[in-house]
């Protein structure tokens, strides 16, 4: 039976603040000393990391890992999130910490993960009912955490007044009473309304829920904090219960996010460290391609903390104009998505970048995408026997196979060392005029690898913005830039990381009540007045 100490972080809203607050309460309470460890029974992203068992090889971020393309099987997978959580905990990323993990391949249909492999795949309405199984299993995942540490802090999902969906629960008010834990609704007072929120996600509980629920934390903060004073005190009064702090707004923060809400809007703004110098002084100008169904986006964020490197996420060819570097990131439908990619021409932008002077990094579906041609004959990701002609920059084939690779690499690039993960169905095989290219291959100017994160390896990324800034589409571009030879900018993907939790922990230490919520978490939740309608039910 569950031992530790246990607390559930919930929203008003999806992207609300809850994997802010909780990430930072997994560095401050770690700070403290003690063991803790993140969970979240259901999560639905295609953001994920590949991680290892206990002890294993550890992947980008952990250092150790010795497991090339082809060596040793990692557990499996998790939302990127988590693994994020995990490291602000210092504790070892594992499947435990999300069980359940949906992967939309559609607007109906999500491919499932459970402990870390493949399951099948629900639909829509099985949010309804049919869901019994993943309850199960994210239950007893919880269970064994708390069993082996002193705090486990739980993240909601969406907002634990889905009363449509409250039946099937397990994620939000489900979890919180299968673990009797207290919880927290966090709202972000950017959007407006959080106060007709908070009190609204009370009030629409039934009577045992509302019982758990103990606080609020508002999120996202500007200006002077006291002008909030008179709407918390009547909060409060109407709810009874306190807020338990409010988390600013700080143009640091950053965090591996779990879903593409977080991705920036297509209009070409600068991302980054470059952001602040603006388009005409970055030296290195990098097109992300905004895929439907863009997966595993943080690939590039080590990019956007490059000071001369301007970031855009972009869906139109004419943003490719200019391009030093085109990415085409990874994907969770490789075939929808490479023909979402020619109805909108930029397939004819990609190849006309190129036959300019520009570099193309393509990642894992964006690599297959790059390729000669994509087969899915046992209808994989859609129609059994789908044959379809890729873009012909490289010449690699690929061929989804209904077992998921989900591995931790290692290896050479460029004279430097790179780790990375896999998570893929497709196996390529490269063409007789390929070159070798870590996890993939190269033609040219022209580049593909099946690995994710190796960006994240400093020495390789800067190797590979050297070769990048090497002539290319700046010299055809006629500004004078032909031939630049970039010098390392000593960025540390690592050290910022862990930068930034930090300060997510020290924002958590200044402005929350710590004392009060690892309280909460030890005591379980008081007995709190129950509000109208709910109440009722």
């Amino acid at each position: 039976m569950p031992v530790a100490a246990s607390l559930l972080i919930a929203g008003t809203t999806s992207d609300a603040g809850k994997t802010v607050v909780v990430t930072a309460l997994c560095r401050a309470f770690a700070r403290r000393g003690l063991k803790v460890a993140p969970f979240k029974a259901q999560n639905m992203s295609n953001n994920s990391m590949v991680v290892s068992s206990p002890g294993g090889p550890k992947g980008p971020g952990g250092s150790d890992s010795s497991a090339g393309s082809d060596g040793p099987s990692a557990t499996g997978e998790i939302g990127r999130a988590q693994w994020i959580q995990a490291v602000a905990a210092g504790a070892p990323p594992e499947p435990a910490m999300n069980p359940v993990l949906l992967k939309p391949g559609g607007d109906r249909r999500s491919h499932v993960v459970v402990m870390g492999q493949p399951a099948g795949s629900v639909s829509s309405r099985d949010f309804v009912d049919g869901r019994a199984h993943l309850a199960e299993a994210a239950f007893a995942a919880y269970d064994d955490l708390a069993s082996r540490h002193d705090l486990v802090i739980c993240e909601g999902a969406g907002s634990p007044t889905e009363i449509n969906l409250r039946a099937s629960d397990y994620v939000n008010m489900g979890l919180a009473r299968h673990g009797d834990m207290p919880v927290v609704v966090v709202g972000d007072i950017d959007r407006g309304g959080v106060f007709a929120a908070l009190y609204g996600t009370v009030a629409l509980l039934e009577a045992a829920d509302q019982r758990l629920l103990a606080g609020f934390v508002l999120n996202k903060f500007r200006g002077d904090a006291s002008l909030l004073t008179p709407g918390l005190r009547e909060l409060e009064a109407l709810s009874g219960r306190p807020t338990l702090g409010v988390f600013p707004w700080h143009p640091d923060l950053w965090l591996d996010s779990e879903d593409a809400l977080a991705v920036p809007a297509p209009v070409g703004a600068a991302s980054g460290a470059a952001a602040s110098a603006g388009a005409a002084t970055a030296a290195l100008r990098v097109a992300v391609i905004r895929l439907p169904r863009i997966s595993n986006f943080t690939d590039v964020d080590a990019l956007g903390l490059e000071p001369d490197v301007e970031l855009r996420f972009v869906t139109e060819p004419r943003d490719l104009a200019g391009a030093d570097l085109v990415v085409v990131p990874g994907t969770r439908a490789t075939l929808d998505d490479l023909a979402w990619l020619r109805a909108r021409g930029l397939n004819r932008a990609i190849s006309t970048h190129v036959e300019r002077g520009g570099a193309v990094l393509g990642i894992c579906g964006g690599c297959q995408m790059l390729g000669r041609e994509i087969a899915d004959p046992d209808g994989t990701e859609g129609h059994p026997g789908a044959r379809v002609d890729g873009l012909g920059l490289l010449g690699l084939t690929t061929r989804f196979a209904a077992e998921k690779a989900l591995r931790l690499p290692a290896g050479r690039e460029f004279g430097e060392d790179v780790t990375g993960y896999e998570i893929h169905h497709g196996r390529i095989t490269r063409g007789d005029d390929d070159d070798e290219f870590i996890g993939g291959a190269r033609r040219g100017r022209v580049f593909g690898t099946m690995w994710h994160g190796t960006l994240e390896s400093d020495g390789f990324r800067s190797a590979f913005l050297a070769e990048v800034a090497r002539g290319g589409s700046a010299g055809a571009a006629g500004d004078g830039r032909a031939g630049w030879v970039r010098e390392a900018s000593g960025v540390s993907f690592g050290r910022a990381r862990e930068a930034r939790l930090d300060l997510l922990a020290d924002l958590a230490e200044e402005h929350l009540d710590l004392d009060a919520l690892l309280g909460l978490a030890q005591a379980g939740a008081p007995a709190m007045p129950l509000l109208e309608p709910g109440a009722s039910r």
